[in-house]
C-alpha cells in the first residue's frame, strides 16, 4: 500500500493519477465543461418556431380575462356612478317642461370613462409588459408554453419593448381597430407576426 503525504492513504485524485502515469505530475482539479455562449445562441435560435395561431389565441383569452377582471373592478361602480348621472340629468330635463340635449359624455362621464381606461392601461404595463420584458411571457402564454422574444437576439425583449408592444396592442384596441393588427399574423411571413410585434421586433416562439 502507497503512503501519501503525512504517512496517510493517498487521495483519490492522486490515485487516479497513478494509475494515468501521472504519479509526480500536479493534480489538476476537474471543471465541468462550459457551453460556448455563441453556440449557445445559435443552438436558441435554430430551436426557436413561431407558435401556432390556436396557442397564441388560447394565451390571448386568457390574458384578456384576467385584464377584463381586474379592469371591470373599477369600471362596474364607475359605470353604475356614470349611468345615475345621466339619468339625474335625463330627470331635470323632463322636468323643465323644454325640450333640452342630454349629452352623455360631460365631464363627469368623461373623468369616469378616463379613470377605467388608465386602470386598464397601468395594469397591462404590470401584468403585460414587466412579465414580458423579465420573462417573455404572461400568464396566458406560461400556460400554454408560449414566449415572446426578439427576432435578431431569440431574447425576452426588454422593458422598452415590450411597453411599445403593449401600447401598439392596447391603443388600436380600444379605438376599435385592433382587430386588423391582430389578425395580420393570419397572413404575416416567415414570424406570423401582430402589428405589437412588428413594432417591437418580436414574435411569439412555442
Amino acid at each position: 500500500m502507497a503512503s501519501g503525504a503525512g504517512g496517510g492513504q493517498p487521495s483519490w485524485a492522486q490515485q487516479v493519477h497513478r494509475l494515468a502515469g501521472d504519479e509526480d505530475g500536479p493534480v489538476a482539479p476537474w471543471k465541468p465543461p462550459v457551453e460556448d455562449v455563441f453556440q449557445a445562441a445559435a443552438r436558441r435560435q435554430s430551436a426557436a418556431r413561431p407558435a401556432g395561431l390556436g396557442k397564441r389565441l388560447v394565451a390571448r383569452l386568457v390574458d384578456t380575462l384576467v385584464l377584463g377582471a381586474v379592469t371591470a373592478v373599477a369600471a362596474v361602480p364607475l359605470g353604475t356612478k356614470a349611468a345615475d348621472h345621466i339619468n339625474e340629468k335625463i330627470d331635470a330635463a323632463k322636468l323643465s317642461g323644454r325640450a333640452e340635449t342630454v349629452w352623455l359624455l360631460d365631464g363627469t362621464t368623461g373623468a369616469y370613462l378616463g379613470i377605467v381606461l388608465a386602470v386598464l392601461l397601468l395594469f397591462g404595463v404590470l401584468y403585460e409588459a414587466l412579465p414580458t420584458a423579465k420573462w417573455g411571457r404572461t400568464l396566458g402564454k406560461k400556460l400554454c408554453g408560449l414566449e415572446v422574444r426578439v427576432i435578431e437576439s431569440h431574447e425576452p425583449p426588454g422593458f422598452g419593448g415590450a411597453l411599445r408592444r403593449w401600447l401598439v396592442y392596447s391603443v388600436p384596441g380600444l379605438l376599435g381597430v385592433g382587430i386588423v393588427g391582430v389578425a395580420w399574423c393570419l397572413f404575416d411571413r416567415p414570424w406570423h407576426q401582430c402589428w405589437h410585434d412588428k413594432a417591437a421586433h418580436t414574435f411569439v416562439a412555442g
